[in-house]
């Protein structure tokens, strides 16, 4: 069985276990030497621990399964295979029981190349190493930049041809730059002027005055977010009525019985009778199910909420520049990477101690397909 190199995490294998599945010589010095991650956001290769080196027929020759993707919850997707002649590594689906390849999708020209891939998207997510200079910078230049090196990574390690799972993470991953802390609002983040405008143009982001505020609504960094900055009118899982009144779940639902009922003002419909509320004391978002009669936590405050709704639309805008590239077999990689996205940015917008959240199940939703 392969060994475990605790210092590095590294998963590496014995020149008995390399034979006579690799032929290629510089995999052979890859596997034998540095090895493979034992732990990645991207991928796990558990697969080598349990069963070291298995092959799957395909057309073009064997292929070796050392590993796979992993999905949000880090459950194994797609395989991940090495061609033990050529050292490229590939992705794909196949039929355990019949180990049948469905199909292969190209992922990285060498074992070297995947390993540098990946670091370079952690060092990106966690802003260390080369990205490190990119910590307390924000707003979009920050974005295009980091996007912009990230690509450069990619590019020069294939030649130019990148494959979508990296160009996922070029274009998703760094949008997590494009808002700082809150200081000057008072609410989590500071989102940069004209944000929003810019996204969904001016005349589609809805600003209030304060006669159209409750009275109950009295937090007032949400109040001057909503008259200064305000909320798209359709923000694709969400949407405004800009002649409908804010009106309180007391008012809306008066037989439904919710603790502090006159405090929670809905801003506008969510999807499948959901409703978007926010607490008028704390600033709180919450989603109301109108079936279920319940609310849950959506978004910590007003500035995450908008910042999800923009992040939805710029992918929604880079798949379509991409001619939907970014969807297909590869959905559940998009739903995870926005998923992290909007964790780093906000953790009440993807975790909860619910059962239920509205962002989360929504992302994921490719029957749907919200993204």
């Amino acid at each position: 069985m392969s060994t475990i190199e605790a210092a590095v995490a590294a998963i590496v294998l014995t020149e008995n276990e390399l034979d006579p599945y690799i032929t290629h010589a510089s995999t052979r010095r890859w596997l034998s030497g540095p090895g493979l991650p034992g732990d990645s956001d991207l991928f796990t290769f558990a697969e080598l621990r349990r069963d070291c080196l298995r092959t799957v027929e395909d057309p073009t020759g064997d292929q070796l399964v050392i590993g796979a993707l992993t999905d949000l919850d880090g459950l194994e997707t797609e395989s991940v295979l090495l061609d033990g002649t050529t050292g490229e590594i590939s992705t794909t689906s196949f039929v355990y029981e019949r180990s049948e390849l469905i199909d292969r999708t190209p992922l990285a020209p060498s074992l070297p190349t995947l390993v540098r891939f990946a670091t370079a998207t952690d060092e990106l997510r966690d802003l260390r190493g080369q990205f490190a200079s990119y910590a307390g910078r924000f707003g979009p230049t920050a974005v295009e930049e980091a996007s912009r090196q990230l690509q450069t990574v990619f590019a020069e390690g294939t030649g130019g041809e990148v494959p979508a799972f990296w160009k996922i993470a070029a274009l998703i991953r760094p949008l997590a730059l494009v808002a700082g802390p809150g200081t000057d609002s008072e609410l989590a983040l500071d989102l940069p002027s004209r944000l929003l405008d810019q996204e969904f143009g001016r005349g589609k982001v809805m600003r209030y005055e304060d006669i159209d505020f409750p009275l109950t609504l009295t937090h007032e960094p949400t109040r001057r977010f909503l008259r200064e900055t305000g909320l798209p009118e359709d923000g694709i899982l969400f949407h405004l009525d800009p002649d409908a009144p804010l009106a309180t779940l007391a008012e809306l639902y008066p037989e439904a019985l919710v603790p502090r009922s006159a405090h929670l003002i809905r801003l506008g419909d969510l999807q499948e009778n959901n409703s978007l509320v926010v607490d008028g004391e704390t600033g709180a978002i919450l989603n109301w199910s109108e079936p279920d009669a319940t609310l849950y936590p959506l978004n910590t405050d007003i500035s995450t909420l908008a910042f999800t709704l923009w992040l939805l639309h710029r992918e929604r805008t880079i798949d379509n520049a991409l001619n939907h590239e970014l969807t297909g077999d590869l959905y559940a990689q998009v739903a995870k990477t926005m998923l992290q996205v909007l964790s780093t940015i906000d953790p009440t917008g993807t975790t909860t101690d619910a059962d239920w959240h509205y962002w989360t199940e929504l992302f994921q939703d490719e029957a749907g397909g919200v993204l």
